[in-house]
């Protein structure tokens, strides 16, 4: 069964009502789908906090408008980086058995055996793009890395998971490596360098399938 998340339908959209919204508390939202037209809403922010963490980020929202239910996505977002506070949300309405592409955070799990050799870890995919039934979106798809030796990668096609998706990336596509030890930069005007330690180096948008 779906969460349901309260919902009111926007007919004012001067900047002046926009920000009322927000002052009360609610975010501004549009609905948006291949077999829906779009609308205006906005939402609890509260609510819809405590509905993320109930559902996941990828699940599947019964949003109630008015009395009128429709199953949504939350697809994309936007963020005051300063005041970490979400000021606008996308929800894609599904039909729960229809396949949809999204997007899914792509993790690395494990202390590589490279690293502790030295190694340098280097992450060049974060997300994968997915095609699944909006029931079976994973909140993330983890990768264990803890025998990764330097010099080693790890592909698509080594990615071992569970669940009805397809990964919609090339087979050989690389997401994560090794790298050898960084080493000192041969010097190039005959400076001396000083003696040391080099320093250390250190979860979208979702479109039904068929558009």
């Amino acid at each position: 069964m779906s969460t349901v998340l309260q919902a009111k339908e926007r007919k004012e959209f001067r900047h002046s009502a926009l920000k009322k919204i927000r002052d009360e508390g609610n975010i501004p939202a549009v609905i948006y789908g291949a077999k829906v037209e779009n609308k205006p809403v906005f939402v609890n922010s509260a609510d819809l906090t405590k509905t993320i963490r109930t559902v996941g980020r990828n699940g599947v929202i019964s949003l109630d408008v008015d009395g009128s239910k429709q199953d949504v996505v939350l697809t994309d977002y936007q963020e005051n980086f300063i005041k970490k506070e979400i000021v606008h949300v996308d929800f894609l309405a599904v039909d729960k058995s229809s396949k949809i592409n999204v997007s899914v955070r792509l993790v690395l799990v494990g202390d590589a055996a490279g690293v502790k050799d030295g190694g340098v870890l280097q992450q060049s995919v974060h997300e994968l793009a997915i095609t699944s039934t909006p029931g079976e979106i994973p909140q993330q798809i983890e990768v264990d890395i803890t025998n990764l030796q330097v010099g080693e990668t790890v592909t698509v096609a080594d990615i071992l998971y569970q669940g009805s998706f397809t990964i919609n990336h090339e087979a050989e596509e690389v997401v994560a490596s090794i790298l050898p030890p960084k080493q000192e930069d041969e010097i190039n005007a005959g400076e001396q360098q000083e003696s040391g330690h080099p320093d250390n180096e250190e979860g979208r948008e979702t479109t039904p399938v068929g558009e």
